[in-house]
């Protein structure tokens, strides 16, 4: 019975290492039909056997020649049975490995070499197995070959675990990949904010080794180029985005990413990939190119360092608290630049109280002061040699004072001057050129002095450290405007609603429109303060000025509530993971935005369900709910909407339905209020509200069949 077994066991061996070689000797040419995949998706699943059993076996064939073991019949048998059993599943794991290497999205250099190192564990387990009871077999064979094999192991078992979870998963734990945080005046946004991300939580899937759905996030151009499905996200736009739709879907999705099981994003990332989607995926710029307030450049700061610079150090002390306290009063302002440092900075203010005594009082601290801001002050020429007193200025501020060009040769003894600022000074070449004497001199404001650039080129040749400011220059190229801006903070009104439109740019005219169409310049109603709106209103605007662009169509939606419940309770819980602020939810005059993983919704992939009460009954004629539609992340607007309302819980009758047209392809995410007109006319104290979701998603949809998400923000009683 043993020896018909082993013939089975030996004779199988030979036959799956006979199809390993085929397999390998097919090489591209192999198809592996449709079928046969999920033999070669049990890959992952099989593996663990062997490398447990080959391992045991062949650390017992390490030691079978101890004295102690040798003649041990037990021991001997035991371990070929572990060896011809290790044998037979290496061999059944590499072909499924082998099948599975030929689905799309594994490929490069790590792919063949753990395919090749696995090869090598199955020859070998049966090379060992094949030898192990022959007159020539040593302790020294038996030894190599149980080091080889325990070695292959270790290093298949390393690749395969790059190949399903990253670049050096196994050793992750013991490796030193802390990065020091980079300050964030050299911080590129793509490479130290968004890159990281990419790297931790995407990479593994998507590599040059293992391109899941054809995608690699390994380089900007493979970014940019997209999967199989398409481009990964449009530039300026993030509603219409691959990548955003996908890190959105319900974490149960199929399409949910990164999949269940890998470490998941966090709020932040997702909403700094949203922001970087948002500001036009600029591989090469810089954080400080953004602005102050930018939210990209805000949330970035929390994960940079602050920005390096050079302390500067002075060789003078520090002046006395006392002076400076004396010092500072309703014109004037002297501060330190920074703790623990000598150097002060002064402020002037009030042009009508300024005279050269402001600056003559100063003496005390001329030695510390290297700041002096002087901007739209009387300074005459005359002055200038009170200022050239304060022999450790580094910077001073000129901007529209009335010195002339004359009097600034009084600044040349300012040894250690960086940056200078003259904007609005009438100043011509020879002016500047006695500047450029001061060697220290790094910066130089120009603007508006009646320089041209002709007149600067001169000395920028021969100042090649000194910046010049010049200000706007004007192409002659019109410039688009910016969209108006909406000053209420509020979109959801009780009676009326005054709409408060502004542009940053001065002069322009805002036009607006009710009806859905795009604001011109002549037709579009002209927005004058005071307009006011009593019904909910969909408003598009555009701002316009000769000479300018035409801004792009901005579009605002405010919504009537004349009645809001004074209390709510869900009957038809939302999802744990889309239940934002609970109940309140509905009645919180927030508005959840485009932005469906913002924690600003209620959704749930079954129905959504709520009682609202009153504690004094109200008439109403219209209930809207607000919703979500997303196809893409699965969320389609409620396939039926049911008001039911009555004096209590117990006595509800309906008294509203809507029911939405079938989903199409074509249509575009949105938010939409669902209004539904109500047909009782008495007082009610109480409302349920059912929203039913679509059961099953279209057939051109990737998940047909599947239940699909309502999404829901607010509710509107009228």
């Amino acid at each position: 019975m043993k020896s018909s077994h082993k013939s089975i066991a030996e004779g199988a061996l030979f036959t799956l290492n006979i199809f390993i070689v085929v397999l390998l000797l097919a090489g591209d040419r192999l198809v592996v039909p449709q079928w046969v995949q999920p033999v070669g998706r049990m890959h992952p699943l099989i593996l663990h056997f062997p490398i447990v059993i080959l391992m045991l076996a062949m650390v017992m064939e390490f030691f079978r020649f101890r004295p102690e073991f040798i003649n041990e019949r037990l021991y001997q048998n035991f371990t070929n049975y572990l060896l011809v059993l290790g044998a037979l599943l290496s061999s059944i794991t590499v072909i499924m490995g082998l099948f599975l290497s030929r689905e799309p999205g594994y490929e490069g250099g790590t792919l063949q070499w753990h395919k090749w190192f696995g090869v090598t564990v199955a020859f070998m387990g049966h090379g060992v197995y094949l030898i192990r009871n022959t007159s020539k077999y040593t302790a020294n064979l038996a030894k190599a070959g149980a080091i080889i094999t325990v070695f292959c192991l270790i290093v298949t078992g390393h690749l395969g675990g790059n190949l399903t979870h990253g670049e050096d998963f196994v050793l992750e734990p013991v490796m030193d990949k802390s990065k020091k945080a980079v300050p964030i005046n050299q911080a590129l946004i793509y490479a130290d904010i968004i890159k990281p991300i990419f790297e931790v939580k995407c990479q593994s899937c998507h590599n040059a080794d293992k391109m899941k759905g054809g995608l690699m996030l390994t380089d900007s151009a493979a970014i940019l180029k997209g999967g199989k499905t398409g481009k990964l996200f449009k530039a300026g736009d993030p509603a219409m985005s691959l990548l955003l739709q996908r890190i959105h879907l319900p974490e149960t999705a199929k399409k949910h990413m990164p999949p269940t099981g890998k470490p998941q994003l966090t709020d932040d990332e997702k909403m700094l990939l949203y922001l970087w989607v948002k500001n036009n995926t600029n591989f090469h710029k810089k954080v400080i190119d953004l602005p102050a307030a930018d939210s990209l450049r805000v949330l970035a700061a929390t994960l940079l360092a602050p920005s390096e610079s050079v302390e500067e150090t002075y060789n003078f002390s520090a002046a006395d608290d006392q002076d400076v306290k004396k010092l500072n009063n309703n014109y004037r302002v002297v501060y330190s630049l920074a703790n623990e440092s000598p150097a002060l900075a002064v402020n002037i203010y009030n042009k009508s109280t300024y005279n050269v005594k402001v600056l003559e009082e100063l003496s005390s601290i001329k030695k510390q002061v290297v700041s002096l801001d002087l901007n739209k002050i009387p300074v005459k020429d005359a002055d200038l040699k009170t200022i050239a007193k304060f022999e450790n200025l580094r910077r001073l501020n000129l901007n529209f004072s009335d010195v002339t060009g004359k009097g600034l040769k009084e600044l040349a003894g300012l040894k250690y001057l960086k940056s200078l600022s003259l904007a609005g000074v009438k100043l011509n070449p020879a002016d500047v050129k006695q500047l450029t004497a001061i060697t220290s001199l790094t910066e130089l404001v120009v603007w508006d002095t009646g320089l041209k650039t002709a007149d600067l080129e001169p000395l920028q040749k021969t100042n090649k450290n000194l910046k010049f400011l010049t200000g706007f220059k004007d192409d002659g190229k019109a410039i688009k405007l910016t969209s108006p801006q909406l000053k209420n903070t509020a979109l959801v009104f009780k009676q009326q609603y005054q709409l408060q439109l502004a542009n940053p740019v001065k002069g322009v005219d805002i036009r607006y429109t009710t009806d859905g169409s795009v604001p011109d310049s002549t037709h579009a109603t002209l927005y004058k303060p005071g307009v006011n709106f009593t019904q909910s209103t969909e408003i598009r605007a555009r701002a316009f000025k000769p000479g300018w662009i035409g801004s792009d169509t901005v579009e605002f939606k405010v919504y009537k509530c004349t009645y809001t419940p004074d209390s709510v309770a869900f009957i038809k819980r939302p999802d744990d993971r889309y239940k934002a602020d609970g109940p309140k939810t509905i009645m919180d005059k927030e508005m959840g935005g485009e932005d469906n993983g913002n924690n600003k919704w209620l959704a749930s992939q079954h129905d959504l369900g709520m009682l609202m009460w009153f504690r004094t009954p109200v008439t109403i004629h219209s209930l809207g709910l607000n919703t979500m539609r997303k196809t893409d992340a699965h969320i389609f607007l409620p396939a039926l909407v049911e008001v039911w309302g009555g004096p209590d819980q117990q006595h509800l009758k309906l008294i509203g339905t809507i029911k939405t047209a079938l989903p199409r392809k074509k249509d575009t995410p949105a938010t939409i209020n669902l209004e539904c007109k109500l047909k009782s006319a008495q007082p009610i104290s109480c409302i349920k509200l059912l929203a039913t979701s679509l059961k099953s998603m279209p057939a051109w949809h990737p998940a047909k069949g599947k239940p699909a998400w309502v999404f829901t923000d607010e509710v509107f009683i009228n």
